[in-house]
């Protein structure tokens, strides 16, 4: 077989995982799909040649905090929430101050994020936040009580399609955005 027929072999095998998988896949998952060693340079070779394959499609090959994953372009997404209404989270302004909170600030604790927003935090706002995946538990402040730090989680930067924290918009530009205008649900 010619090097150019197994180098698109490759890459089919690449795109059928991304397209079949639930969750970003990582340049270690990939490499597992292949029994001879692929070194990483070849894998991303064949990672940008199918997001030029993909170019002009419906979908889009992303890279996220975890790995890389297809996802439907931005300007489908509406109609693509009409099939899952259950999906579509109303968050609450007090639920998104504490995530905003927590993104910015982390780690905090609970009595960081009640001085900061000055007022006193519900116990459900952090439970629905670590149901969601979104905040994890990194660590205990060395303080009496020794209370719990919270930090955001790879999850929480796969839903919002960043690769990092440093890609978050600046806090002004963050708090000005309304809850209509957050779509934290497509992915996830």
């Amino acid at each position: 077989m010619s090097e150019a027929n197994n180098l698109q072999e490759l890459k089919n095998i690449i795109e059928a995982a991304l397209l079949t998988s639930h969750q970003p896949l990582s340049l270690e998952d990939l490499t597992r799909l292949f029994p001879e060693r692929i070194e990483r340079p070849s894998l991303r070779m064949l990672l940008d040649e199918l997001k030029l394959d993909w170019a002009e499609r419906t979908l889009e090959l992303v890279q996220v905090a975890s790995g890389y994953r297809f996802q439907a372009r931005q300007q489908f997404t509406p109609f693509l929430a009409r099939l899952n209404p259950e999906k579509q989270g109303k968050y609450s302004r007090a639920l998104l101050e504490t995530l905003a909170i927590i993104a910015y600030k982390q780690p905090v604790t609970r009595g960081d994020i009640e001085e900061i927003r000055g007022v006193a935090i519900n116990p459900n706002l952090i439970r629905q936040l670590q149901e969601r995946d979104w905040i994890d538990i990194v660590g205990q402040r060395d303080v009496p009580g020794r209370p719990s730090l919270y930090a955001t989680t790879q999850h929480f930067l796969d839903d919002l399609n960043l690769l990092s924290l440093i890609e978050l918009p600046e806090m002004q530009d963050f708090s000005a955005l309304d809850n209509s205008s957050l779509d934290f649900n497509l992915q996830g």
